[in-house]
């Protein structure tokens, strides 16, 4: 990523151009990326291929000024944090499902991210409702964040190879938890975007995953709440916790009033109101 890309991006987010790599900057760039680059899943559903390429990701969300999934998301955010002069680490991570069980391998994308000042931090801009802020990569005591109570444990002896572990000897999963409850389980061994492909072909195509069976379009607004939009169906949450849901119907007035949520709500400006493809791919 070049400096102009670089100017782009944070201008963007809104935030200007850190002279340190510090957590400060840390902080404020995984806040400001959560309240303006929306976390959706349009692509699949428009027809638009998924390419996890750093080029192609930059024309996406900083150009066509759209959001993304993980493997998007993290992706090009990685690639800003390494040109900001962080250490980033990729990270697979295999997520939790119905009756605890785990994902696909490279279900999910997570960064591991060193500060020139305060150690290492779990960066996560990629996984919808999570952490407002960085999460310490080496506390494993209860972590309070505006987006709940998250800890990180490690997932014991069974994790590596045999739950979508590593493998490497040296290397333990850990288990991320929000509020109690395990979100997904992260290998420590380092990857690259590469390695993510067959994970973000299986998202956007196979009629298994919910990508495919459903539309999502979802940031945290300024307040600290989150706004969402799931095809035709809104719905806004408050930092403490109220809500407010609106449904839309069928026909040219109700989608001129989606496109416009698109469009003042997420920055997305879109000719058709996306729906779920069928086919699932």
């Amino acid at each position: 990523m070049n400096s102009a890309e670089v100017d782009a991006y944070l201008r963007r987010l809104g935030v200007a151009r850190p002279a340190w790599p510090t957590l400060d900057v840390l902080r404020e760039l995984q806040l400001r990326h959560l309240q303006t680059v929306p976390f959706e899943n349009l692509s699949i559903h428009l027809g638009e291929a998924v390419v996890l390429d750093e080029k192609r990701l930059l024309d996406k969300v900083v150009g066509a000024r759209r959001g993304g999934f993980c493997y998007e998301l993290n992706g090009v955010f990685a690639a800003l944090l390494d040109a900001l002069g962080f250490d980033v680490t990729l990270l697979a991570a295999r997520v939790y499902g119905d009756e605890g069980r785990l994902g696909i391998p490279y279900d999910h994308l997570a960064l591991r991210v060193r500060t020139v000042d305060a150690g290492e931090w779990l960066a996560d801009v990629g996984f919808g409702a999570h952490s407002h802020y960085p999460l310490s990569f080496e506390e494993r005591h209860e972590q309070s964040d505006p987006g709940g109570v998250f800890r990180l444990v490690e997932a014991g002896p069974d994790a590596a190879g045999v739950r979508g572990g590593s493998g490497a000897a040296d290397a333990v999963d850990l288990d991320v938890l929000k509020d109690g409850e395990p979100e997904y389980r992260l290998e420590t061994r380092p990857r690259v975007l590469a390695d993510f492909v067959s994970g973000a072909w299986w998202h956007s195509t196979s009629p298994e995953s919910h990508f495919t069976r459903s539309l999502v379009c979802s940031r945290v607004t300024e307040d600290g709440g989150r706004i969402t939009l799931s095809g035709r169906k809104l719905k806004a949450t408050a930092a403490d916790g109220t809500r407010e849901e609106y449904e839309y119907g069928e026909g040219e007035g109700e989608d001129e009033e989606v496109l416009a949520v698109y469009r003042e709500q997420f920055g997305i400006v879109l000719e058709s109101v996306p729906e779920v493809r069928r086919s699932g791919g």
